[in-house]
Parts: C-alpha cells; sequence; structure tokens
C-alpha cells in the first residue's frame, strides 16, 4: 500500500467514525458489499457464502457479491480485506488455518488475525476423514488397523493431503506421531486431485474434507477409517473417530468464518453478527449445508474472538511437536 493508498484509507475510516450509528447502518444499507472468499468459486465456502449473500441482500447492504480472492492458501483474501475500508462492506470469509493455524506455521505474515481485523462469526464447522480406496487392502477398515498395515508395510505408507501444511496434513503427522508409523505424506493440489487419485488407487489413504468424500463412502467407493471430530459424524455416523480408537489428541475441525477489518464500528458487527445468525437458522438452509457436510455454529462476536485466540494458542504446540515450517 503507497502513501496515498493509506490516506485515503484512513480519511475514510475518521469519516465512518463520525457517523452516528443510523447513519452507518443507511450508508451500508444503500451500499454495495463484497464477501471475498479466499477460494475458488463452486468449492465449499461457495455453499455457505452465495446463500447468506442473498439473505442479507436489501437487509445489510443494496448489494452483496461474493468475490474470490485466491491464492497463497487463502492470504490473498486475508491481505485483500486488510487493506479495505472499516465501513462493514469487505467481509472476509475465511477457514479457520490462515487466522489460527497459520500465524504458528509461517516465520512471517503480512497480515496479524488479532490485531488487522474484528471477528463477527463463524458459519459452520466441518471434520476431516481418514478416508481409504482401492490402494489400501480391502481388510484395513479403520485408523487403528491401518496403522498396523503401515507398520507392516513401510514403503507403502502414504497419504495424501489437499496441502502441506494444511489442517489436514497435521491430521497426519499427529497419527503418525501418536502411532509410531512411517508415514509419508503427499500433497497435492487441492482437493479433488487427491480424491481422483485416491479413487483410483495411486494413492492408499487419503486425509479430505468430510463433505468432499462423503458421497463416495456412502456409495461404498471409499471407506472412512476415522473421523478427526470429537463425537462421531451426524453425516458419516458408522465411521470412529480418532479418540474413539486410542488417539485421543487428534480431534480437529476447522470452521468458516466470517471478518471485518479492523476499525469496523461494534454497531456494524453485531449488525452483520444477527444477520447472520438469522439467515443460518432457515430450515432450508441447515438442510442444504448437510448435504456437503457442514454444520451451522454461530456465536457471539465476544465468542468468537475468544475461538480464533484459543484455536491459534491450541495449534502452537502441535506445530511445534511437528517441526514444520511453511514455505511459500
Amino acid at each position: 500500500m503507497d502513501r496515498r493508498d493509506f490516506l485515503h484509507l484512513l480519511q475514510a475510516g475518521s469519516a465512518l467514525a463520525a457517523l452516528a450509528p443510523w447513519e452507518r447502518a443507511l450508508a451500508q444499507l444503500n451500499g454495495n458489499a463484497s464477501i471475498v472468499s479466499g477460494f475458488p468459486a463452486g468449492g465449499m465456502g461457495d455453499h455457505v457464502a452465495r446463500p447468506l449473500a442473498e439473505k442479507l441482500r436489501g437487509k445489510y447492504a443494496a448489494s452483496l457479491v461474493v468475490e474470490p480472492k485466491t491464492g497463497a492458501g487463502g492470504r490473498i483474501a486475508v491481505e485483500y480485506v486488510k487493506r479495505a475500508a472499516p465501513d462493514g462492506l469487505t467481509i472476509l470469509q475465511i477457514p479457520s488455518s490462515p487466522m489460527t493455524l497459520y500465524p504458528n506455521t509461517y516465520r512471517k505474515l503480512n497480515y496479524d488475525p488479532i490485531a488487522d481485523f474484528v471477528p463477527v462469526t463463524s458459519t459452520v464447522n466441518y471434520a476431516f476423514v481418514l478416508t481409504a480406496g482401492p490402494g489400501l487392502p480391502a481388510e484395513v477398515r479403520t485408523a487403528s488397523e491401518y496403522v498396523k498395515w503401515a507398520k507392516a508395510h513401510p514403503p507403502q505408507a502414504n497419504y495424501g493431503v489437499p496441502a502441506a501444511g494444511s489442517a489436514l496434513h497435521f491430521v497426519g503427522m499427529m497419527l503418525q506421531k501418536a502411532s509410531g508409523a512411517e508415514l509419508t505424506a503427499v500433497a497435492y493440489r487441492g482437493g479433488a486431485p487427491l480424491l481422483n487419485d485416491v479413487l483410483g488407487g495411486q494413492v492408499p489413504v487419503s486425509v479430505s474434507v468430510l463433505g468432499e468424500v462423503m458421497p463416495y463412502i456412502r456409495a461404498g467407493k471409499l471407506r472412512g477409517l476415522a473421523v478427526s471430530s470429537a463425537q462421531r459424524s451426524p453425516f458419516l455416523p458408522e465411521v470412529p473417530t480418532f479418540v474413539e480408537q486410542g488417539f485421543a489428541d487428534i480431534v480437529v475441525q476447522e470452521w468458516l468464518g466470517w471478518f471485518l477489518p479492523a476499525r469496523a464500528s461494534a454497531e456494524t458487527v453485531q449488525r452483520l453478527n444477527a444477520l447472520v445468525r438469522e439467515g443460518l437458522a432457515a430450515p432450508e438452509f441447515v438442510e442444504a449445508l448437510a448435504k456437503v457436510g457442514l454444520q451451522p455454529m454461530h456465536q457471539s462476536a465476544d465468542e468468537f474472538a475468544r475461538i480464533v485466540r484459543a484455536d491459534r494458542q491450541r495449534w502452537a504446540p502441535i506445530v511445534k511437536a511437528a517441526h514444520f515450517t511453511a514455505e511459500d
């Protein structure tokens, strides 16, 4: 950001702060807002952002569009919203990792998840699944059995993840540490190519987002060996948790959260929070989310801020134990 852009942003923030709360609300209601997503159109985020945009249009802003800003594992979108005016018209939708995991894995980030943003609320949460395809013997049905197989076949004990340094990658590293098995991560460029290789048997297992593999597990084309949530998933109730299988520390769920730039007014945060709560409560929306393995998750802005800080702290010892440092 050059000096002119900085001064413009500063002036915009000062002008906004000078408005009365009802004037700010009116400016937003008459404005054009965007939900900036860190991932491509058509992905998981669209199942949340686009229906909410429809529900908030005319209530929060005159128009509300979803604007993908892809790249760098979501960091491009985060940095873009950091630079936006704090007028409530630029909303960041981002998974938890860029805000809680990345501060522990990257030596340097161009944003501070706490100082540069105001948490509004999470919208959904989702679990991961240790998933087996035809590359793993059919008799291996659980994570415990996979570990035994991996110890007997170390050269073949590979597992795929959609990105190096992702939360899914850390689930694999946590399983390796807890089991003592020699597991080798194979990092892909996204969930789609990974899914193709698991289905084709090129990689025996993957750690995948539940919604991506759920249809294939239900159809019998893949096997769920373990879910990463604390309790069994209502979407795959037959798949045991890692905890049930003796891996007490492997409890990982991600959330999709909404944030505003720092200095956004408390009134704006509360109004957006309330409208998201209303949208998430719609039965047809809950049903649509369930079809892709997503559970609504809403809380107050203050509680969400506590969750962000707690999740960031929780990742710190896990990353340290893994001796992992992310690289661009």
